[in-house]
């Protein structure tokens, strides 16, 4: 993920994932909203801050990494076009 990543606020990022890429809202926590989506290898569980205010980069290239959402730059590009 070199590239910049695009400013998005994490109730937009939530809303994504949950309406366009089968994510499921499990509950909220101290640290924000708990989503989850099963895969063929495993479930996986993320954490995405509930803020209207855009994710700090680091943030969000956190959550879209391989060891939570393993959506990438791509992922998240094709989900804000369709």
């Amino acid at each position: 993920m070199g590239e910049s990543l695009p400013a998005i606020s994490g109730n937009e990022l939530i809303d994504l994932l949950v309406k366009k890429d089968g994510w499921v809202e499990i509950r909220h926590s101290t640290h924000g909203q708990v989503l989850q989506k099963k895969f063929p290898d495993r479930t996986r569980v993320i954490v995405i801050p509930t803020k209207s205010e855009s994710l700090k980069p680091g943030v969000l290239a956190a959550i879209l990494g391989t060891k939570q959402s393993c959506l990438g730059r791509k992922g998240l590009l094709r989900l804000l076009s369709s």
